[in-house]
């Protein structure tokens, strides 16, 4: 076995190593969040060990279906690698972030590494719209030297969120963090890295050597330390990973017997006596400026001593008002829908709704019930 089959196998390995740790950070029983950002980072890595492997096997390259698949999937997704080990850091430091939809911004330059498989496209596009297209030979010498120069980018997108990892590292300077010393040697794997890849790229995008490069080492001296740095992210990562910090529940205090005895008679006078109910704009902000209550102290009376929402409570009353509505229909022949409106309702639906919720029937069920109850006219 030459130095080139053993390092091609160890290219492999890297991506097997890869892709199981990265399903073990996933479905392990802790299932936090560090654990699912550092998944989905190593897997990014591991496909760029796939992609190496691919396109150094002849079975694929020689193969024209393969071969085409390879350049149309996309398997080096390098640019998001630097916002998800940045987040890494935070999320293991500090239990409560959350990635937030502003923040998902981090990870559009990923569009970068899928040009070659946009140009790919694009040329094939034109060539069946019989627009003129470059010759074959020229296009794929336009996507090689996209490749070289796109790294330039990714090995700069890294560099800066290692920069930002170490900076909030220092900022928090939490040593008493059981994760702390994980995340420096986190940052300090990143940063070798970095220095190879450095190293390596300098006379790589150089047009003059970028073929004797390739020519000489391949991408052995970049690929080789990054299967070292994926098996050292799985392991030590997963026997580091935090136990996301189970949810607490926020517990509410009952309200007092004294707030009870002082909220509860204005509650029901402003209903019972001055009928707020009947204002279908009625809301706890009016509420609250009619009884002289603060807000939040209607809200816990109604939640915690009377187990009713706001609505509920302002509901029930208009449901009742409805009821006695039903008492003049023969004599002012009102509709229910005109009924549910008078009683302070301004919606058909929350009217159904919560009449139904207050009575278990409908409103036109419980019309027909009383009005069987009522004695019959005698005949004239």
């Amino acid at each position: 076995m030459t130095f080139a089959e053993f390092f091609h196998i160890l290219i492999l390995l890297g991506f097997l190593q890869g892709a199981i740790m990265s399903m073990l950070l996933f479905f392990s029983k802790k299932r936090s969040r560090p654990n699912r950002l550092l998944g989905t980072l190593i897997l990014f890595i591991a496909l760029a060990c796939l992609n190496l492997y691919l396109f150094e096997s002849p079975w694929f390259t020689n193969n024209p279906i393969l071969n085409l698949l390879g350049n149309l999937i996309p398997l080096v997704i390098i640019m998001p690698v630097g916002p998800l080990l940045y987040f890494y850091v935070k999320s293991t430091i500090d239990p409560s972030f959350r990635i937030t939809r502003k923040q998902g911004i981090h990870f559009l330059p990923a569009i970068i590494d899928c040009g070659p498989q946009l140009s790919i496209v694009i040329y094939f596009t034109g060539a069946l719209l019989d627009f003129s297209v470059p010759a074959p030979t020229s296009w794929g010498r336009f996507i090689d030297d996209y490749n070289v120069y796109a790294d330039i980018p990714r090995w700069g997108s890294i560099t800066v969120y290692l920069w930002l990892s170490a900076r909030y590292l220092a900022e928090v300077s939490t040593e008493k963090n059981p994760h702390y010393q994980w995340m420096r040697q986190f940052i300090r794997l990143f940063l070798v890295f970095q220095i190879i890849w450095f190293i390596y790229l300098v006379p790589y995008v150089i047009p003059s050597l970028t073929d004797k490069v390739l020519n000489t080492v391949d991408w052995y001296p970049v690929y080789i330390p990054l299967v070292v740095l994926i098996y050292c992210l799985g392991i030590k990562g997963y026997l580091m990973a935090p136990e996301e910090a189970p949810a607490t529940r926020k517990v509410v205090t009952p309200p007092s017997v004294r707030l009870v005895e002082e909220a509860e008679p204005l509650l029901k006078k402003a209903m019972e006596q001055d009928h707020l109910y009947l204002d279908p704009e009625l809301n706890l902000a009016m509420l609250s400026k009619h009884t002289g209550l603060p807000q939040k102290t209607i809200s816990l009376v109604l939640n915690q001593h009377l187990q009713k929402s706001f609505n509920e409570f302002v509901n029930g009353y208009r449901v009742e008002a409805f009821k006695q509505n039903i008492r003049q229909l023969q004599q002012d022949n009102m509709t229910i829908l005109a009924m549910a409106f008078d009683a302070g309702f301004n919606s058909q639906a929350t009217f159904q709704r919560a009449f139904r919720n207050h009575t278990g029937m409908s409103p036109r069920e419980y019309m027909n019930r009383y009005l069987e109850k009522q004695p019959k006219p005698e005949n004239e």
